[in-house]
């Protein structure tokens, strides 16, 4: 699969953004510690779903990608395959929630898909694909438990480390794994000794109690703020790469959630969605101890002006 994330940066090259990475003096003071946040927030689509879209996407044969594709996904992941769609002539059809951010609902139309919603408390995203599917010969890109998401998403922390090698923990944010199974494959290779940690809210734990006890946990549409991270459960692909590669699985309350964004947007000038709080949320709450050298990814920036209005007033 490391062959597959480089592969996956080579053909992102002119397409994607080199996301900065931003550090916090004050930040580092208060926590002794060194940290690098990986900005994916000023990533195309402001996410980095992105990366695993265009991997997946661009892939396609010329038939594949003449009949169109079919994804599901609460926004970013939507976002981008609309994106990537757009660019490269390829008709996309996105099954969201409902009550998905009306940013990401309003983007995901912007760049041409057909979106399709579905009530999520009395239906799932795979169901209503599959009814989709069965009428229409497209080709399905989940939103993270496919080979080429996870390549691409992986591309975060192979770009991370080759302008920041001396990292020697590297936090993600985890909803279905992609980022986090990309992460810590990228991490290993490229340092082997660096401790992979992947972070979730509390309400949304199934990732971690799965890493915990080594048996697949579902927690159906959780109810938490970060709304990337409202996947039942680890994917197939994403639960054994996620239990091999990863070190530390650790969770934060919705308040520690609106805590870090708030920094971020007062004292670092940054717009970040709550799921791509998580990490900092944890190095803040003291669910991760800080020491040396730690890069965070920040996976997105797409929260809606309600919720960050909301947010911001409350503290």
């Amino acid at each position: 699969m490391f062959e597959q994330i480089k592969a996956a940066s080579q053909s992102l090259i002119g397409h994607a953004n080199q996301t900065p990475v931003f550090t916090s003096s004050t930040l580092d003071n208060q926590l002794n510690a060194n940290l690098f946040f990986k900005c994916e927030n000023f990533q195309k689509v402001g996410a980095f779903k992105f990366r695993g879209a265009f991997n997946s996407i661009s892939q396609l044969s010329s038939q594949e990608k003449e009949k169109g594709v079919i994804a599901y996904s609460s926004g970013n992941h939507a976002q981008a395959i609309a994106c990537v769609g757009h660019m490269l002539g390829v008709k996309t059809t996105i099954v969201m929630p409902s009550d998905a951010p009306s940013i990401k609902l309003a983007a995901t139309r912007g760049y041409g898909a057909q979106v399709i919603t579905y009530n999520p408390q009395t239906q799932t995203r795979e169901s209503v694909a599959e009814e989709i599917l069965q009428q229409n010969d497209l080709t399905l890109i989940p939103p993270f438990d496919h080979p080429n998401v996870i390549a691409g998403q992986g591309t975060v922390a192979y770009e991370f480390f080759q302008s920041h090698p001396q990292l020697s923990t590297i936090i993600a944010p985890c909803g279905g794994g992609g980022l986090l199974s990309g992460t810590a494959i990228a991490a290993k290779h490229m340092n082997p000794e660096c401790q992979v940690v992947g972070v979730e809210p509390e309400l949304a734990n199934d990732a971690t109690l799965s890493f915990q006890t080594g048996k697949l946990h579902v927690k159906p549409n959780p109810p938490t703020i970060a709304d990337g991270t409202r996947t039942a459960s680890l994917g197939g692909l994403t639960f054994p790469i996620i239990l091999q590669n990863v070190d530390q699985m650790v969770t934060v309350t919705e308040a520690a959630i609106k805590e870090a964004v708030r920094f971020f947007f007062a004292r670092m000038k940054m717009v970040v969605e709550p799921s791509g709080a998580l990490g900092l949320a944890a190095l803040m709450s003291g669910a991760i101890k800080p020491k040396g050298n730690i890069g965070v990814i920040i996976s997105g920036g797409n929260i809606d002006s309600k919720t960050m209005a909301e947010i911001l007033t409350e503290h």
